[in-house]
């Protein structure tokens, strides 16, 4: 069991447990060869973090790449932190750039297609947790 010690007055207790399951066991993941998946052609992705409450995702985008049209019951939180490339969402699209951030709600059907030719590098953020990303890969 981990202990934090808050010194906070408003808070009744001055330690909290963690029990050691689901959201409440504190996480490490480190970046390994193993930890890189590519769900579609040109589209790589690591887990950066999942725990029952959000997942945490680093996706790299090769020119051109396309993650096609679905939807699923997540939210879904995004910040593009290189390249450029262009959502579809239900009917608009929204041409993303650099610095650009975003939020999908939960069950839009949503599509992303990169730039022809230069890479781009998304971090987006998923809750509640994406089960199907793999579990930590320490």
């Amino acid at each position: 069991m981990v202990q934090l010690i808050l010194n906070n007055p408003r808070h009744s207790q001055k330690f909290v447990s963690f029990k050691k399951t689901g959201y409440w066991t504190p996480s490490l993941w480190r970046d390994k060869k193993e930890a890189w998946e590519e769900p579609f052609p040109g589209v790589h992705r690591r887990v950066l973090a999942n725990s029952q409450t959000a997942t945490l995702g680093l996706f790299r985008f090769e020119g051109g790449a396309v993650v096609a049209k679905h939807a699923h019951p997540h939210a879904q939180y995004g910040v593009c932190l290189e390249g450029r490339g262009k959502f579809t969402i239900g009917d608009q699209i929204w041409e993303i750039k650099e610095g650009d951030s975003w939020y999908i709600p939960p069950s839009v059907s949503h599509e992303f297609r990169n730039g022809p030719k230069k890479p781009s590098v998304l971090i987006e953020v998923f809750t509640p947790q994406r089960e199907e990303y793999p579990p930590d890969v320490t």
